[in-house]
């Protein structure tokens, strides 16, 4: 049986782990982290992840999932070794891959065998080969001989819903050079290998383009039907008929033509970027996702315009946020539009009033500039109580049904900003509501 090392634990990392460990696999899990580390070898888990906790506390109970810092024991010990390290991005918009490089080095340094060293970080075309060169310049300053495989396993995990995710896969992505990495790559997910999960065999190269070409098309797809929604509201016509319309098309499929206030998270904001940039740096610019990229972020900006164009001079009032993670089940405020969203009013004078059901102590940390401005909830309703208006930002379920009548008494002025159509405007109206939604 192979043993498995996977260097880094956030949600990739500690989901892919925990996982494969619940496929009876020895799994090490290694992160520079100590308080992290020593915090999941007592089964605290450091996001929101449904169904992870048990997972992991499951797997620690059996001895099937290790958590170390000993990066070098974890090598030496294991055969597959994933990298599952952040790439932010740099500057420039390229990925930063000064922590898969390092990974790298350190395989290269301690290795004492044969290696299937496996990219599941998203990384741009290229980076397959860069480890390779790296684990070999390592490797010739030992003067050793070990041979290895480098392979691209790009993950496809939505945050939220990510251990259903790596146990249903619509495909599994491994991108390789050698048979002997294939079958041991088949061996690893034999589990999901056996239940006829399509496999895509292909080089490393394709492997990796793989990845940013889904993302990217996926945040287009959301962008589009923003764009839609906003010239719908120009012309007197109702996206959310338009999109219902659109899904009906086999071609096209309903997923991800929900208008909203644009894409956030770990990846789609990264990722669009990096693909940009890729284009650029080889002299085939995709102008598509370009585009995309801006459109986004005048996305985020065009709601603090709803807000002000309805509400007037914004200066003293005070709103009710409910929901700030980028999407509903977890946690993750990277590049969340509420994030913009909230910093662009704060500047015109806003003051909040705040509830998520799982992001405040995230939320506490990116607006403590801001701390004379805003009050933690203890929920919805709360933070909505002598507000001048309610701005739906997340779409949590449990503010799909929330008791309009209360909502009307408890504000100030009846002013309901809806950026999830959860929704309808003539509903709201008939209940007295200035409702603003989204391609309403």
């Amino acid at each position: 049986m192979h043993k498995v090392a996977i260097v880094g634990t956030g949600y990739v990392g500690l989901v892919t782990g925990a996982s494969l460990s619940d496929f009876g696999l020895r799994i090490i899990c290694v992160d520079n982290d100590l308080k992290k580390i020593e915090n999941l070898k007592k089964g605290i888990i450091p996001i929101y992840e449904l169904g992870l906790d048990l997972i992991v506390e499951r797997n620690l109970y059996y001895k099937r999932l290790k958590f170390t810092t000993d990066i070098k024991k974890a090598i030496e010990q294991c055969n597959v070794i994933f990298i599952c390290v952040g790439t932010p991005s740099a500057t420039d918009g390229s990925a930063d891959l000064n922590y898969v490089e390092q990974v790298a080095r350190d395989i290269g340094k301690y290795m004492n065998g044969y290696r299937v060293v496996v990219n599941k970080s998203t990384v741009p075309v290229g980076t397959g080969q860069k480890v390779k060169a790296l684990i070999e310049e390592e490797l010739k300053k030992r003067s050793a001989s070990y041979v290895f495989d480098v392979v691209s396993n790009p993950e496809f995990l939505r945050e939220g819903s990510s251990v259903y995710d790596f146990l249903h896969p619509d495909r599994v992505v491994v991108g390789a050079e050698s048979q002997r990495a294939i079958d041991i790559m088949k061996q690893v997910y034999s589990v999901l290998y056996l239940n006829e999960t399509p496999f895509i065999l292909t080089n490393i190269e394709t492997a990796e383009m793989i990845k940013y070409a889904s993302n990217a098309f996926l945040a287009m797809k959301i962008t589009f039907i923003n764009e839609m929604a906003n010239l719908c509201e120009r012309v007197g016509a109702n996206v959310l008929d338009v999109s219902k319309a659109m899904g009906r098309d086999g071609r096209i499929s309903p997923k991800f033509l929900h208008p909203g206030p644009g894409y956030g998270g770990s990846c789609f904001p990264k990722d669009t970027l990096a693909l940009v940039n890729t284009g650029r740096k080889f002299g085939a610019p995709i102008t598509l996702v370009e585009q995309t990229v801006v459109a986004n972020d005048n996305q985020k900006k065009l709601m603090v315009k709803k807000i002000e164009d309805n509400m007037g001079n914004l200066d003293g009032k005070k709103l009710a946020i409910l929901g700030v993670s980028f999407k509903p089940n977890t946690d993750d405020m990277r590049d969340a539009p509420s994030v913009t969203i909230i910093n662009e009013l704060y500047n015109k004078g806003v003051k909040f009033k705040v509830y998520d059901p799982v992001a405040m102590d995230e939320a506490k940390i990116i607006f403590k500039h801001m701390e004379e401005g805003i009050l933690y909830c203890k929920d919805e309703y709360e933070a909505i109580s002598e507000s001048n208006g309610v701005v739906i930002i997340t779409e949590w379920n449990q503010f799909r049904y929330l008791d309009l009548n209360r909502i009307k008494d408890l504000l100030t002025e009846p002013y309901f900003f809806d950026f999830r159509n959860i929704y309808r405007r003539d509903t709201m109206e008939e209940q007295g509501f200035k409702y603003i939604g989204i391609g309403q």
